[in-house]
C-alpha cells in the first residue's frame, strides 16, 4: 500500500492535488486544510496517503499529517461515512476539533461539515467518543491530555489502565498527567500507580 508520497506539487483543484514523484503524477483527494498545507504549485511537498479500493473505483486520499489520516480511517468506519463525507468533516474541522467534538459529545460541531446532518453527526459522535482520546489532535482535549508517546512506559501504562476498565481517553489523560508529575523517564509501575489515583479521582 502507498503510505506516503514525497515529490513536487504539480497541480491542484477544489479537493485534489497531483504530486509528481520522479516523473509519475499521483492524483490524491484531499481536505481543504491539507491542500492549504501543501504549499504552492512547483514546491516540494509530502503527503501521507490512504489507498481506498472498491468494486468500481480506486482512489488515493492525501493528508498533510498522519493524525489527519488516522481520523479519516476512523471516521470512515462509521456507517454512512464515506471518503467524501470524511474529507468534508476534516475540511470543516481540525483534527483537534474533531477529537474535542467526539470526546465531548458535541454533534452540532460535527454537523458543521457539508453533507453531515444532525442524525449522522450524532452517530459519529456516539460511535467515536470512546476512541477519541486514543488518537492525536490538538485543541482542548490535546492540551488536557498532553502528548502520550505511542511506545514505551507511558503507552504500556495507558494499556494497563484500559485493561482495568478505564476508557481510552480517561486512561491517556491520567497517564499524561502522571508523566508530567513524575517526569518523562518515570518507570511504568510508578506511572500506573499515580495514573490510577488521577483516573479514580
Amino acid at each position: 500500500m502507498i503510505a506516503k508520497l514525497s515529490g513536487r506539487l504539480d497541480e491542484t483543484g477544489d479537493d485534489w492535488a497531483i504530486v509528481d514523484v520522479q516523473g509519475v503524477g499521483y492524483l490524491v483527494h484531499c481536505s481543504t486544510k491539507t491542500l492549504a498545507a501543501l504549499g504552492e504549485v512547483g514546491e516540494a511537498c509530502t503527503v501521507h496517503t490512504d489507498l481506498q479500493v472498491s468494486e468500481n473505483d480506486m482512489r488515493l486520499l492525501g493528508f498533510a499529517e498522519s493524525a489527519e489520516r488516522d481520523w479519516f480511517r476512523l471516521l470512515t468506519q462509521v456507517q454512512g461515512v464515506g471518503s467524501k463525507v470524511a474529507l468534508a468533516i476534516l475540511s470543516a474541522l481540525s483534527t483537534g476539533e474533531v477529537r474535542d467534538a467526539c470526546a465531548g459529545g458535541d454533534a452540532a460541531m460535527v454537523a458543521r461539515a457539508n453533507g453531515v446532518g444532525p442524525k449522522l453527526a450524532g452517530r459519529i459522535v456516539n460511535e467515536l467518543k470512546d476512541k477519541a482520546g486514543a488518537l492525536p489532535g490538538g485543541g482542548m482535549a490535546g492540551a488536557a491530555m498532553g502528548a502520550v508517546p505511542k511506545g514505551g512506559a507511558s503507552a504500556d501504562a495507558v494499556s494497563a489502565l484500559e485493561n482495568l476498565g478505564f476508557k481510552p481517553a480517561v486512561a491517556a489523560q491520567a497517564v499524561a498527567r502522571a508523566q508530567a508529575e513524575l517526569g518523562e523517564d518515570a518507570p511504568e509501575a510508578d506511572l500506573i500507580r499515580v495514573a490510577l489515583k488521577k483516573a479514580a479521582g
